[in-house]
């Protein structure tokens, strides 16, 4: 992998798919091998609720020694990202249904979102590892706002499960690393979504 991961300062924002929390930090450690300064924040329900995959302090811990650095949680502490120019890049893995939403309606109430607006005030690359059930329905018109919003990528995707869960589309999440280096570029990963032929 490049070296241009060296130094980079990478704002990694969490939102609540659980279940791909696993996923999303093994690829947050890789990241950190490779050289990259991590901000790590989390949404409120990620910091707060607890699951089958990990009590909300567990994934708060897990965040904090990938990272070296306390977890931001809250409005207040995202604001600051943009105006003292924290972030060269932001990644938002998982990124759910509800925040894309949010991202292509420019609402900014949650840490996330307000950590990715302050971020993009710069014009930087936001890179987004979606994960939701329902991406395909209600969620496709959003996810495919922010597929023509400037300065927006996205880790290409899979149909996990397009039997059982049609409507289904989970980021590659080891392509993530990938997708940071491209986003600096304006380069989009192809394909963007594809399901795996048996």
């Amino acid at each position: 992998m490049s070296d241009v991961f060296r130094g980079l300062r990478i704002g990694y924002a969490v939102t609540a798919s659980f279940c791909t929390f696993r996923r999303s930090f093994e690829q947050a450690e890789i990241l950190r091998e490779y050289g990259a300064e991590l901000i790590p924040i989390m949404s409120e329900h990620a910091a707060n609720i607890s699951t089958r995959f990990g009590t909300a302090e567990e994934n708060l811990d897990k965040l904090r020694s990938i990272t070296g650095r306390e977890v931001i949680t809250t409005i207040a502490e995202a604001e600051p990202i943009g105006p003292k120019g924290l972030t060269d890049i932001m990644v938002v893995a998982p990124c759910t249904s509800n925040t894309a939403a949010k991202l292509a309606a420019s609402i900014t109430d949650t840490t996330v979102t307000m950590a990715v607006k302050s971020h993009l005030r710069s014009g930087k690359p936001v890179v987004l590892a979606i994960a939701s059930n329902d991406s395909l329905l209600g969620s496709a018109k959003n996810i495919g706002e922010l597929f023509n919003r400037k300065n927006y990528f996205f880790v290409p995707m899979i149909q996990d499960d397009f039997v059982n869960k049609p409507a289904s589309l989970v980021a590659e999440f080891s392509m993530l690393p990938q997708a940071v280096e491209a986003a600096p570029n304006g380069i989009q990963l192809r394909p963007i979504i594809y399901h795996y032929v048996c």
